[in-house]
């Protein structure tokens, strides 16, 4: 997309200029993950993270009655450091990793490149089209993905209401405006009644497309998406948009292209969503919860045994920021979709 003087554009169609476009595209054109990026993931903070993930695959697939062959799609696999723990912890249990088709969803190739670099395997494969899946129970997993969606903004004023769109008064200077919208025709695009109740919109239509193929996907074939981000659980939507720029909070409408632009998950729209599709259910739950009901502590205390009294502190300090309520305990939430008649309760 070509910025010109005086364009205006949605909100969503901006974000995904600056995170996603093929020549200036944040995404795009680095590597934000890790200690040099713009922030650290769970996985890159501790491997013990992306173990417990892989034991929580491992059972996961037992609770679909251990198929002969299914999928394991990682959506979006930043530096692909998770997936490269997880495969380690999959190859002491030669039977699952032999019936496992393991996949990496991923529309970066600067990142593509950079986990093809760090995961040494030679039975992965990366795709571009969800469609193109085996017809096979599939096991999704959304580790700060959807944050990183595009979203729409909308606002009522009285009884109107109003869209989110971004002017470019030139190239390098930006501002919000409110553009007048028939929500109807909004809600009719989306089939789905988003305005009831709300003063405040916010959703991203590729992440609402995302999770209805998915959803339909697991209705059809069996499996289960499960989704780790920053997010929260209330009726009421709230204006959640963010940017980071050098590891820093930063507006929105700074740094074009140079800062990643994020938002928080509502976990109540997305269980509304799953509502929608029969014979499907959620749990959900705070990631402090989910790794501890994993087993993170005796993991840590195992890996920590023979270790000097600086290696094991690390470790334990490592773990405090996965699983304190100050640091990504609370702040980031755990949510299962799968068929209603899988009862698998682990880590919940």
């Amino acid at each position: 997309m070509i910025i010109k003087k005086d364009h205006k554009i949605p909100l969503d169609k901006f974000i995904d200029y600056c995170l996603y476009d093929k020549k200036n595209g944040y995404y795009m054109n680095s590597n934000p993950f890790g200690t040099t990026g713009d922030f650290i993931t769970a996985p890159n903070i501790s491997r013990l993270f992306s173990e417990m993930i892989a034991i929580w695959t491992i059972s996961f697939w037992e609770s679909l009655g251990s198929p002969k062959k299914f999928n394991l799609i990682e959506m979006g696999a930043g530096n692909g450091e998770m997936m490269k723990v997880m495969i380690e912890s999959f190859k002491r249990f030669p039977l699952f990793i032999s019936r496992c088709n393991i996949l990496i969803y991923e529309k970066s190739p600067k990142l593509i490149k950079e986990q093809k670099r760090n995961i040494k395997f030679d039975n992965i494969k990366w795709i571009s089209n969800l469609k193109k899946l085996d017809k096979s129970p599939s096991i999704f997993l959304a580790n700060e993905f959807f944050d990183a969606i595009p979203i729409k903004q909308f606002s009522k004023n009285k009884n109107s209401w109003f869209e989110r769109f971004v002017h470019f008064c030139d190239n390098k200077k930006a501002k919000f405006i409110n553009k007048k919208v028939n929500i109807k025709k909004v809600e009719k695009k989306i089939n789905f009644n988003i305005s009831n109740n709300q003063n405040f919109i916010e959703y991203s239509p590729l992440g609402l497309k995302y999770l209805k193929d998915i959803f339909k996907f697991i209705k059809k074939y069996d499996g289960g998406l499960l989704i780790i981000d920053y997010g929260y659980f209330d009726k009421k939507m709230q204006d959640t948009l963010q940017a980071i720029y050098k590891q820093k909070y930063s507006k929105v409408l700074e740094n074009i292209c140079k800062s990643d632009i994020t938002h928080n998950i509502n976990y109540y729209f997305i269980k509304k969503i799953a509502k929608n599709f029969k014979e499907l259910d959620i749990n959900y739950t705070s990631q402090k919860k989910f790794l501890t009901n994993l087993g993170i502590h005796q993991r840590a205390e195992i890996i920590g045994k023979n270790k000097t009294f600086s290696e094991k502190s690390d470790i334990f300090y490592r773990l405090k920021r996965l699983i304190d309520k100050k640091e990504m305990g609370d702040l980031f939430k755990v949510m299962l979709i799968k068929k209603s008649n899988n009862n698998s309760q682990i880590g919940f």
